[in-house]
């Protein structure tokens, strides 16, 4: 009986190996290939404070490494990492406006503007840049309405002078396009324009004066120099017409500069304009271009 037994055991075992084996070579069956991975990119920042994040908890170094920052250049970088191998270069320059024509301007009128993003920040430019974000604007706003201020409108009036100023600035910014396509054949752009100055924080204890300047300068800027360059096919956010732009506990105590909070929502739609194949166009009109009475 004993024998028997064993017998019997012995063939159950040589059963449950054939099931075993059929079952692991089930199992090894052809999977679906893994997707390629996304290629390596270089993202290179073109800004001012905004770029290296002051108002930010985590502020980056000039031109330096900052892995850690909360200015929304770094955060674009971690967030770009997750998925691909991502070189950052961080050109801001706090302080700095879009061309030397506003540099000299701000400077003859005593703003102490040290950079300006064609001289100083674009022959910086990596040639194997494959993504360059733009935020321009905010300095070149202020410096225009300190201008004004002290008489650089003259008896033209503040209104046509500020024109000017920002046909300046769309031919400033064209070529600063140009010749960052020229430095990294194939970039891809994307821009910010400006909120509505008038409308931040900041701007509340000015006089209804100094406020429609800003208006006036901000919202021309972003309507007639930075969204024309969507037909371009630039992916433009539109902070001028989001809601968001204008939450005062987004920004920091200057009420200029953005917070953590800020810096968080800018990282979140550029990010937005950079992942979509067909971002969306801005706003041609909305309710924050007018937050004082026009000029």
């Amino acid at each position: 009986m004993a024998v028997g037994r064993l017998r019997a055991l012995v063939a159950a075992l040589g059963l449950w190996g054939v099931i075993a084996a059929g079952c692991s070579r089930e199992s090894s069956a052809p999977t679906q290939p893994s997707p390629p991975p996304t290629p390596p990119a270089h993202y290179t920042a073109v800004g001012a404070s905004d770029a290296v994040g002051i108002g930010a908890s985590v502020v980056c170094p000039l031109f330096g490494a900052c892995p850690s920052g909360t200015g929304y250049v770094p955060v674009i970088a971690r967030r770009l990492g997750a998925t691909q191998t991502v070189t950052t270069t961080n050109l801001g320059i706090p302080g700095a406006v879009l061309s030397p024509e506003i540099q000299e301007l701000g400077n003859r009128h005593g703003r102490g503007i040290p950079a300006n993003f064609l001289q100083h920040e674009l022959p910086l430019v990596p040639s194997s840049t494959t993504l360059v974000t733009i935020f321009a604007g905010g300095n070149d706003t202020n410096a225009i309405g300190t201008a004004v201020e002290r008489g650089a409108a003259g008896s033209s009036g503040a209104a046509a002078f500020i024109d000017a100023q920002i046909a300046q600035f769309r031919a400033s910014l064209g070529a600063l396009v140009a010749g960052l396509r020229q430095r990294a054949p194939g970039v891809r752009i994307v821009i910010a324009n400006l909120p509505n100055l008038a409308g931040l924080p900041y701007a509340q204890g000015l006089s209804l004066q100094q406020r429609q300047w800003l208006q006036h300068t901000a919202v021309g800027i972003s309507r007639e120099a930075v969204n024309v360059l969507a037909a371009q096919g630039i992916p433009v956010v539109d902070l001028l017409c989001d809601a968001r732009a204008y939450d005062p506990g987004s920004y920091s105590g200057d009420g200029f500069h953005p917070n953590d909070r800020g810096y968080a929502f800018m990282a979140d739609v550029f990010l937005a304009a950079i992942q979509s194949p067909s971002p969306p166009a801005p706003a041609a009109a909305c309710a924050p271009m007018v937050v004082v009475p026009p000029l």
